[in-house]
């Protein structure tokens, strides 16, 4: 399966923007964003295409559904760790 890149820059919307995983577990993922002018956070759960064997990075329209952008890293920690905890709740 192919997993997501630790390091890239965005395309389309997000264009030159740097993208770093800073966390990981087999639940969610946290991405630092470096736009250029702010640094802010992407957590969202970990979603695999079955069809094509890889990770997926979420889309626009996937925030606020499986993805947030949060401001600071402690808020990123706080939703990484409660998706990890709604997963642990399910099994």
């Amino acid at each position: 399966m192919k997993l997501l890149e630790k390091e890239f820059l965005g395309k389309g919307e997000v264009r030159g923007f740097e993208f770093k995983q800073v966390q990981k577990s087999n639940t969610a993922y946290v991405y630092e964003v470096n736009s250029g002018c702010s640094i802010y956070y992407e957590v969202f759960r970990r979603v695999v295409n079955t069809k094509y064997k890889k990770e997926v990075y979420p889309l626009a329209k996937h925030f606020s559904i499986w993805a947030w952008t949060v401001m600071n890293y402690e808020d990123a920690k706080r939703k990484f760790n409660q998706l990890n905890a709604d997963n642990d709740e399910k099994r």
